[in-house]
């Protein structure tokens, strides 16, 4: 029954792909090539730092927003912050003492805490967990690159290091991207405790109460009500991603399904 099972599968798997690498090719005639040769001219005209940027565009975007935002946020928070002190009849602080200080800490790390493990779980449960139809899954009947045994690339003189080397390298490379992930997440985990730990001490003290040490904050009520309030939406966003995923579409984005593809067809 197993054999047979496998069998069925096997061949249901193959009209699968045959029929991806059909609608492929489809998708990548004339307009499609057209744009790629457009990419590649535009490559083979630049050179330094022109094509350097070009090349990597989309981070130097996604960073420059980053600063930018980042940037602003500082500036907001320190007057925010003195705001706060001049209420409490205390002295405002400079700039520097308030990138010190646990309410800009605190801030800061609860946010790219929630960021980091949704992308981390992301990572991880796309690899094993499916949705039909949305652009963010794999494919569930046809066979996709990601799953192949690195093993099987060896002798290629092009992999990486750690495939060519294989053992425990290649075991870490394997999930590098999650462990990197959880890794910063847990760093961001702790300067939230830490900085809201002093946060929480402040205003202890404002109030002349008794402060707690960082340990004994990790156990309060407000620290989860942070981290919870930004960790459920960012899981809600990623599920709206992918559900939208399905049935909507952005003409030339990588995290978009082709425009033409239906809504029953799964992945990029």
């Amino acid at each position: 029954m197993t054999i047979r099972s496998r069998e069925r599968a096997r061949k249901r798997v193959d009209r699968a792909a045959r029929k991806a690498d059909q609608q492929d090719e489809k998708r990548t005639a004339e307009s499609a090539k057209e744009a790629a040769i457009a990419r590649t001219q535009q490559i083979s005209q630049r050179s330094g730092l022109r094509r350097f940027v070009f090349e990597n565009s989309l981070t130097l975007a996604a960073l420059g927003l980053f600063l930018f935002s980042f940037v602003g946020q500082i500036l907001a928070g320190h007057r925010t912050h003195n705001e706060e002190l001049r209420s409490h009849a205390e002295a405002p602080v400079g700039l520097g003492a308030y990138l010190s200080s646990g309410a800009f800490l605190e801030a800061t790390a609860e946010n790219w805490e929630s960021e980091f493990l949704q992308m981390g779980l992301f990572v991880l449960l796309t690899a094993f967990l499916y949705q039909r139809g949305s652009s963010e899954s794999k494919r569930l009947e046809e066979p996709e690159a990601v799953d192949q045994d690195p093993s099987e690339a060896r002798d290629d003189p092009e992999a990486p290091w750690p495939v060519r080397h294989g053992g425990f390298p290649l075991v870490v490379y394997k999930h590098s991207l999650s462990v990197a992930l959880f890794l910063l997440f847990a760093v961001s985990f702790v300067v939230h405790a830490i900085g809201g730990a002093m946060e929480y001490n402040d205003e202890q003290r404002q109030h002349g109460q008794p402060t707690i040490s960082t340990l004994a904050y990790l156990g309060n009520s407000r620290f989860w009500f942070e981290s919870f309030q930004n960790w459920q939406s960012e899981f809600f966003s990623v599920a709206i991603l992918v559900l939208l995923s399905i049935w909507l579409r952005e003409q030339g984005s990588a995290q978009s399904k082709p425009v033409a593809a239906t809504a029953h067809e799964t992945g990029e």
